[in-house]
């Protein structure tokens, strides 16, 4: 009786293991333990429903899918207003979200909202520009500052027979990248191109309609005006534009930060000479990847291999910021092979 009782309980043992052994393997798959965690990765851009972030956000999802450890969150204001952009901020703080990256409309009113999500135990990051005096641990830059403003200023001079006047009708007027590519325009301006002038630099937030208004009374005001920088995506296709409108194609030459297929038809029209950008697709894909870098704790290296695509991004340690690579001049030879 006594050895018949025992085989029972061991039998019952057995199977009570079983079950919680069942159960834990269970528990640990259905809460996405190890391995299998998943991260939240938020970003928020300047301005949502433009190409330039949609192009950001496709790159993103494409970096979610191939990690398969990331839920790539996106949102932005609808329009460039610093207040709108940080009420998101707090809601994706209130999330508790792994990984916060914002592209800063205002990077001073930016820097404690990143203290207070670092606070909260959030890892945090900037992509596309920056509050360098921020918490941030990395900054994922599309290009240098001096690739971009020398790459602007040499197309647009290359179309101006190299001197003559020009204005630059940027955006943000608070936006870091965006004041960074100018301040290096007017010192490269001076220094290579000693018989040009920049004649005013103006601001038109991220709306393509002012940009144009304003690229207008900038060639009404000067009426030897001979070219305009558009600084941003929205100002870029606004310039050119207004040169077209004002019948000067071929007189008042255009160059600008625009997305490719915005800029075909000013391109093809020769209204703009050259659009300098990135790929921002991948930009948007590196934003990502580097979200989930930090949100599991991982350093980066000096050269990191993001994808197949993305192979050789280098990371400087002292500024803490990883660059996707030199920009690219976009002309109406080119421009097809992008498709946002």
């Amino acid at each position: 009786m006594r050895s018949r009782l025992a085989l029972v309980i061991a039998v019952a043992t057995t199977a009570a293991l079983a079950v919680s052994g069942c159960t834990k393997k269970n528990d640990d798959s259905a809460s996405g333990s190890g391995d299998k965690k998943t991260y939240k990765v938020a970003f928020v851009p300047k301005l949502q429903g433009v190409p330039y972030f949609e192009a950001m956000n496709a790159g993103g999802k494409a970096a979610a899918a191939a990690l398969g450890n990331v839920e790539w969150l996106y949102q932005g204001p609808t329009q460039a207003d610093a207040a709108a952009q940080a009420d998101i901020v707090r809601s994706y703080i209130q999330q508790k979200v792994d990984a916060l990256i914002v592209a800063p409309n205002d990077p001073d009113s930016m820097a404690p909202l990143l203290q207070q999500a670092k606070d909260a135990g959030i890892h945090v990051a900037t992509a596309d520009t920056d509050a360098p005096t921020s918490v941030r641990e990395v900054f994922v830059n599309q290009a240098t500052a001096e690739g971009i403003g020398q790459g602007l200023t040499d197309s647009l001079l290359k179309a101006m027979g190299g001197k003559g006047k020009y204005a630059i009708v940027s955006c943000g007027q608070t936006a870091e990248n965006l004041n960074s590519w100018i301040k290096v325009q007017q010192a490269y301006t001076k220094e290579k191109y000693p018989d040009t002038t920049i004649v005013d630099v103006v601001y038109a937030g991220e709306d393509q309609a002012k940009a144009t208004q304003m690229a207008t009374d900038l060639m009404n005001a000067h009426p030897d005006l001979t070219g305009l920088v558009g600084e941003c995506t929205s100002s870029a296709p606004g310039v050119a534009q207004a040169v077209k409108d004002a019948g000067k194609i071929g007189k008042v030459f255009t160059v600008g930060l625009g997305t490719p297929q915005a800029m075909k038809p000013y391109l093809t029209d020769k209204s703009s000479s050259a659009a300098i950008l990135w790929d921002v697709e991948n930009l948007g894909y590196l934003t990502a990847w580097a979200g989930a870098q930090i949100a599991e704790g991982k350093q980066f290296q000096a050269t990191n291999k993001v994808s197949d695509k993305l192979n050789g991004i280098t990371y400087d340690a002292s500024s803490k910021m990883l660059l996707l690579g030199p920009a690219l001049q976009i002309t109406d030879q080119n421009v097809d092979q992008f498709n946002y």
